[in-house]
């Protein structure tokens, strides 16, 4: 068993403190199919895996053979240290095919600790819908490259709402650590307290600058998502985007802000981007829009300013996300 408390009144095994590198070899212990004690063989194959467990993902994948009541048994690399706990297996046949994913140390320890001094696991919480930033976004927004976190929307009274953070912002560092992506910033976030002090290095509006927060405590539930609209009133063509709008006010549930997607060409632009009836346009190339004129209106200021791409902020299904359109 894993040491507590610095006890040695029993046999234990440590944890590592480094991560595996990809390609060591590791052993998998466990009790497959009610077998005590078995050892599996093989080699660090991944590392960083997301497999759509949580916001959190960064498993570990090896191919040493896991099965049915492996969960739980510590993978341990060659010189006796666990590297990571046996979580989960892909498998079209529930048998192992070789890719299992194991938990890695470094968050065994963090969850364990939390366990012992406060009974539950807490995660910093910073209160933004985030997305990747893709080469289309980064052109648009003045990035040279595609490394960062883009902010859909900072929640209300949320720590980031509260230090400044806005739509469009592009988190690029948390206390210096440069962040890689959307998902590497939830997991930087995920890793601290509650409570802690961080500073947030961002992209806005071709400048870099600073914010300083106080993490708050990952809220235990979340709102329930309402569905927009399928159908509304025909609204006005936008062509070069293959889309009817119409204001928000006059398509019944969908708010007041905007301008509501009431039908999409399948044929058009903006089907090929993703669009669909009932999403919620919210404002083109960093401009509000209250109308179909208004999202015309800025397509062609951005196109005036050489633009190739014009990137749009809406809400479908009650997630906000940025969307370029070619």
């Amino acid at each position: 068993m894993i040491k507590v408390d610095g006890r040695d009144d029993f046999p234990y095994v440590k944890l590592a403190d480094k991560a595996p590198r990809i390609g060591d070899w590791v052993l998998a212990v466990g009790n497959p199919f009610g077998l005590d004690g078995t050892v599996t063989a093989g080699i660090v194959s991944a590392r960083g895996r997301d497999i759509g467990a949580g916001p959190y993902d960064d498993f570990i994948q090896i191919d040493a053979p896991v099965n049915k009541r492996n969960s739980g048994g510590p993978t341990f690399d060659m010189d006796g240290n666990v590297i990571g706990v046996n979580t989960a297996i892909f498998s079209p046949s529930g048998g192992s095919v070789g890719i299992a994913f194991d938990i890695p140390a470094e968050t065994v320890k963090s969850v364990v600790a939390q366990l012992k001094d406060k009974g539950m696991v807490s995660r910093g919480w910073i209160g933004v819908q985030i997305q990747p930033v893709t080469a289309d976004i980064a052109e648009s927004l003045g990035m040279k490259g595609t490394e960062g976190a883009l902010v859909t929307e900072p929640q209300a009274d949320s720590p980031a709402a509260k230090a400044g953070i806005l739509s469009g912002d592009v988190i690029t560092a948390v206390n210096g650590l440069a962040v890689k992506d959307a998902r590497d910033l939830a997991k930087q976030i995920g890793a601290m307290d509650s409570g802690s002090s961080v500073k947030l290095t961002l992209w806005r509006k071709g400048e870099e600058k600073s914010f300083s927060l106080t993490l708050g405590e990952l809220p235990k539930e979340r709102e329930a998502r309402t569905t927009m609209p399928d159908s509304g009133p025909s609204g006005t063509d936008v062509p070069k985007l293959g889309l009817m709008l119409a204001p928000a006010g006059q398509v019944a549930d969908s708010g007041s802000e905007g301008v509501v997607v009431t039908e999409v060409d399948p044929n058009g632009l903006a089907s090929e981007h993703g669009f669909k009836t009932g999403d919620v346009i919210l404002d083109v190339g960093g401009k509000k829009v209250a109308t179909p004129a208004d999202v015309r209106n800025a397509i062609s200021d951005a196109q005036k300013n050489g633009k190739r791409t014009v990137l749009m902020r809406l809400k479908s299904d009650d997630v906000t996300k940025f969307v370029a359109v070619l």
